[in-house]
């Protein structure tokens, strides 16, 4: 049996490495040494004392408690087509009936190796003053105290190959759904027109003479017929500072999402493909995608509850 001072391979070297090994983590892999070199050497590299080693050696045999937690993280990661990171996964199992601390979830996914996706940048429709610029009324006022009070608009690109797709969305800042949207291979006024005529047949603006429409300078919004649509129904119209993009945050921060949890993780091969996805992910963005904000419910399911 070699000796205290023995020199021990390269696997046994994380044993010194506490940070980033669990107590549990190096008596399992002492316990896989020890056939080849002697505990009191592998116990003095892990610096750990022999009663800790003989603890947590009890527990090898033992069945992993979280195996069950596991598969029904994995199992939502995957519904999700990993969309969701921690605190979603988390706020989703408590939805089924299943509380756990998020740090635990967090844990137990860097384990699995499963994590959200990233995102990147957006389109830029700005190309200097064309039509009549509106003050910014908003004002970074994101929140609204009912639906249809504050709405944001603005426009992303899509590329597949050498061609490109452009989305022009509305979303309502109650509930951060997406009220209506367009798709076209060209940002041509069209795209911009037909989305705010989609949005305004869905609801009554007689009724509602509070609503305000926020957009950045964008060429599109100061077209004279986008104005007077909006006056023609009582809608007072809002514009970001050139160059200030906080302005209108939460609108960009929805096509970061939007491109995260589509494109990124299945790339189109066409653009035909390509709109059929985001068709999909548009009904699943406003009916099953939780938003921890709006108490772990969807922007639809948000919205309708807060009616009873």
């Amino acid at each position: 049996m070699p000796t205290c001072g023995e020199r021990l391979p390269k696997k046994a070297g994380c044993l010194a490495q506490t940070e980033e090994e669990t107590s549990f983590e190096k008596a399992r892999l002492i316990e896989e040494l020890r056939n080849k070199y002697s505990l009191t050497a592998l116990l003095k590299a892990a610096g750990m004392p022999k009663s800790v080693f003989y603890y947590h050696r009890a527990k090898l045999g033992d069945k992993d408690k979280h195996a069950d937690l596991k598969q029904r993280i994995t199992k939502l990661y995957h519904q999700h087509k990993g969309r969701y990171g921690y605190r979603r996964i988390t706020a989703a199992l408590k939805q089924l009936g299943s509380h756990h601390n998020h740090k635990l979830i967090a844990k137990l996914m860097r384990h699995l190796n499963l994590s959200a996706r990233i995102r990147r940048q957006r389109y830029r429709s700005y190309k200097g003053v064309q039509g009549k610029i509106a003050k910014n009324y908003l004002k970074r006022q994101f929140h609204a105290d009912r639906p249809n009070i504050r709405w944001l608009t603005d426009i992303t690109e899509f590329k597949v190959g050498d061609h490109k797709l452009y989305l022009s969305p509305i979303l309502d800042c109650y509930n951060n759904e997406i009220i209506s949207y367009t798709l076209s291979k060209r940002p041509t006024y069209d795209l911009v027109s037909k989305m705010l005529d989609k949005a305004l047949d869905k609801i009554d603006t007689h009724q509602n003479n509070r609503l305000m429409m926020h957009s950045d300078q964008g060429w599109h919004y100061q077209m004279r017929p986008f104005n007077k649509t909006l006056k023609q129904h009582g809608i007072k119209q809002s514009m970001s500072r050139k160059g200030n993009c906080l302005d209108n945050a939460l609108m960009e921060g929805f096509f970061g999402t939007l491109k995260c949890e589509t494109i990124y993780i299945e790339k189109p091969k066409s653009i035909e493909q390509l709109e059929q996805q985001i068709h999909e992910y548009m009904h699943y963005y406003n009916n099953e995608r939780i938003q921890l904000k709006l108490k772990g419910l969807s922007p639809v399911k948000y919205r309708t509850q807060s009616l009873f």
